[in-house]
């Protein structure tokens, strides 16, 4: 299956109907009816265990659906996890899948897809991140605000499927303006220091050297990682809205002259998760508040 190819739409399809014959089977052993999700969680790197917190929860492993590729890298456990929280229909990843894994932009993005064919129409994207920003320590927050992408791939790459999406899909509000107003308000009422500013993605696995810092400050980024972009795009081209929240775990190279590694990025994840997902629990009560609930 390529980025684009006529098979896209039937892929999504099974992949789809995959889950929600699971859901149905689980919804016929409780007598409850079958989760509708109304939102998506990609759950970054030391993060996936914010999925454990969902109610009544239907595990399903990337392995069991058709189109999903295993996750490899520490800190992804490599599952989908469907259930409530706070009165909100989810469907989480638990870990992601990137394209320094040996996967295209499209391969890495399609369980976007099927998300948002499972009827997350809003899609909540977090990930670890490097900081570019000199004045910004590990452990800070960013809400994205828009992104660059340099991973010299792309998940549109190919012919298009008209029933999935437009050829040329505009990204002038990828991260959707209202979701990002919304998520300042729960930091702002929770009391959580929330910056703002522009991710840039980098193909890896290898992290950034100090030259690539120094022109990724120069082209106006903030923070850097090897994964979302894929994600937001095609999301973008499905129509769904999009936020984007990082992590910064280290300060990216030649900043401070340290040598990075990824058991620092996972440390500061797990050190800052409780924050995170404090913020993530307060975007999905204001959203429910809104209207986005079972």
């Amino acid at each position: 299956m390529t980025a684009q190819s006529p098979a896209l739409f039937e892929a999504i399809a099974a992949a789809r109907d995959t889950i929600t014959a699971r859901l149905a089977e689980a919804a016929a052993r409780t007598g409850r009816a079958p989760l509708a999700p109304r939102v998506g969680l990609i759950l970054g790197s030391g993060l996936g265990g914010y999925a454990g917190g969902l109610a009544d929860a239907v595990t399903i492993d990337y392995g069991d659906i058709p189109g999903f590729a295993a996750s490899g890298v520490h800190g992804h456990q490599g599952k989908l996890v469907l259930g409530t929280r706070h009165g909100v229909p989810c469907v989480a990843m638990a870990g992601r899948i990137h394209v320094y894994e040996g996967h295209s932009a499209a391969q890495a993005a399609f369980p976007a897809r099927v998300l948002i064919a499972l009827g997350a129409r809003t899609l909540l994207i977090t990930n670890a991140a490097g900081g570019i920003n000199p004045d910004w320590p590990p452990g800070t927050l960013m809400l994205i605000r828009d992104h660059i992408d340099l991973l010299r791939d792309h998940p549109l790459r190919g012919p298009n499927d008209d029933r999935v999406g437009p050829r040329f899909p505009d990204m002038t509000t990828a991260y959707a303006p209202a979701l990002r107003e919304l998520a300042r308000g729960v930091a702002e009422r929770a009391g959580i220091e929330l910056r703002e500013g522009v991710y840039v993605a980098m193909p890896g696995p290898t992290y950034e050297t100090p030259a690539e810092v120094r022109m990724l400050r120069a082209l106006g980024a903030d923070a850097t990682g090897m994964s979302t972009v894929p994600e937001v795009i095609v999301a973008a081209h499905m129509g769904a809205r999009v936020l984007g929240l990082s992590c910064i775990t280290n300060l990216a190279a030649g900043i401070t002259g340290a040598a990075l590694s990824h058991d620092e990025v996972t440390e500061t994840a797990t050190r800052v998760r409780a924050t995170f997902e404090r913020l993530l629990d307060g975007i999905l009560s204001e959203l429910a508040r809104q209207g986005e609930r079972t």
